[in-house]
């Protein structure tokens, strides 16, 4: 059973330079490359995987920019090797009531969140028809699932990335690629850190609404993604794993 999660020697693509995400599957043996486009935020991911006794490659290109993706796909295959893996986790949020969002902020969200998993799907996965296999995985929300305040564009764009995470698996899966979703919950990051102080109204909230009853650790991805990353997966396809302590399997706890 064992072999069936190890990605040894696979080119594994992590969008939107991430440290929890990369972490796992180059422990699970893939040969790491980071996409950014922020050169600082570039050098502080490098230099944690550095620090892990890690070695990633990083490329600095434009997720959105169809030219940019396929100059750089066409060299991370020639300087690295063929990609096997790619994770489309690049992404943003605009937290702006619809009556008040510019329709150019809302394009934005969708380009980034929408279009540009598209747009690397689409480059990568030319490659894995070649070779007859691969492994996509969108990393969606609980917002392809559901709606909240402010968040229109951005659940928008994660409903899309839903449906086109099983389009493409329908397409594709004739070429033994198999193109999946991640739908992380509420995760202990330093950019909820804010938030998660007792008594906070939001700590509250996602406490009580969690069953699990806690914040996810970041740790807590892991398995779902060298699972969908290894030939564990293989007859997965089209399927988006919620990880989010079981939010969305429960109405919610009545007030006391």
């Amino acid at each position: 059973m064992k072999n069936i999660f190890d990605i040894t020697g696979k080119v594994a693509l992590v969008t939107g330079a991430t440290h929890g995400l990369g972490m796992a599957m180059a422990k699970a043996g893939a040969t790491l490359v980071l996409n950014g486009h922020t050169p600082s935020k570039m050098e502080t991911a490098l230099q944690l995987y550095h620090e892990e006794g890690i070695e990633a490659k990083g490329y600095l290109f434009d997720v959105t920019d169809e030219l940019q993706v396929s100059e750089h796909i066409k060299l991370i295959e020639k300087e690295v090797g063929p990609i096997s893996i790619l994770v489309n986790n690049a992404g943003m949020i605009q937290r702006i009531p619809a009556l008040e969002m510019k329709p150019s902020d809302f394009r934005k969200v969708i380009d980034v969140d929408l279009v540009s998993p598209f747009i690397l799907s689409q480059a990568v996965a030319k490659g894995m028809i070649q070779k007859g296999s691969g492994k996509i995985i969108n990393i969606c929300s609980m917002m392809s699932e559901l709606g909240r305040d402010t968040v229109s564009a951005y659940a928008a764009a994660k409903g899309g990335l839903k449906m086109l995470t099983r389009n493409l698996a329908t397409e594709w899966a004739k070429h033994n690629i198999q193109v999946n979703g991640i739908g992380p919950g509420y995760f202990a990051t330093k950019q909820t850190a804010p938030i998660r102080e007792e008594g906070h109204p939001m700590n509250n909230f996602i406490l009580e609404r969690t069953p699990a009853g806690k914040w996810g650790d970041p740790d807590d991805l892991a398995g779902a993604v060298v699972f969908l990353a290894s030939k564990a997966s293989d007859f997965v396809n089209g399927q988006i794993i919620y990880v989010d302590g079981g939010i969305l399997a429960t109405i919610g706890k009545p007030r006391e």
